[in-house]
């Protein structure tokens, strides 16, 4: 199957997560937006569709087949198993989406920090607040939700090696995600809390180094991150 994954074109936001899975799993699949054949083509169609029972709210969207899926992590609950990205027990796949859900949570906290009012304003109106947002995120948000997942990684009783034992899932992708992305926003608060993560920082190395993925980072595929996307780098947000 060719796969459709529809994404801004200048920023990794969201739909990086989604490009990582189909990267490492060497799949099929054509970025549309950043396609000079077809950039923009068929977005705000699906977008503005309202007659359609499965109208996108907004991207990231794949189009596999007959299905169009969106919201990040239902995208990845969707590939794990076809990409061998997910294990097989319903037990399993349903823990895995969980903690995807709680990156997903993660995500919207770190983008939060830069706007913590609205959305549709720009970080310059905003940023005495931003202030106020990120000393608490980076003071105690982000030390609870590296801790929680370096906890998982540490518990594990089928190995520690990934978050749910000796074999890679789409989750352990986004983590690898989360601390690049952390790592660019707050490189002071993170080189701060890393020490106190190791098996986090381990888990992230060894993604890092998976052939197809750095293969994929290496790349001009993968889009730097930017003032425009969720991780930002404001050097007075990071204390």
């Amino acid at each position: 199957m060719r796969y459709e994954l529809y994404y801004w074109p200048s920023i990794q936001g969201r739909g990086e997560f989604v490009r990582l899975a189909l990267e490492d799993a060497g799949a099929d699949y054509v970025d549309v937006a950043r396609d000079p054949k077809r950039a923009r083509f068929g977005l705000d169609d699906l977008l503005e569709d309202r007659s359609s029972d499965h109208r996108p709210f907004a991207p990231p969207f794949l189009k596999a087949g007959k299905f169009v899926i969106a919201q990040t992590a239902n995208i990845l609950q969707y590939l794990g198993p076809h990409l061998a990205l997910a294990l097989k027990s319903e037990t399993r796949r349903l823990w895995t989406h969980q903690l995807q859900l709680t990156v997903a949570d993660w995500v919207a906290e770190v983008h939060d920090v830069h706007h913590p009012i609205a959305s549709a304003l720009y970080y310059e109106d905003q940023k005495a607040e931003a202030k106020r947002r990120a000393a608490d995120f980076t003071a105690n948000r982000l030390p609870k939700y590296l801790g929680y997942f370096e906890d998982i990684l540490k518990n594990n009783p089928r190995g520690r090696h990934y978050l749910l034992g000796a074999r890679v899932c789409y989750v352990d992708l986004s983590i690898f995600q989360m601390i690049e992305g952390l790592r660019y926003a707050f490189p002071r608060a993170m080189a701060r809390l890393e020490p106190r993560h190791p098996r986090l920082v381990a888990l992230n190395d060894r993604i890092a180094a998976r052939r197809r993925l750095a293969t994929y980072l290496a790349s001009p595929r993968r889009i730097p991150f930017n003032q425009q996307g969720i991780f930002r780098h404001y050097p007075e947000l990071d204390k």
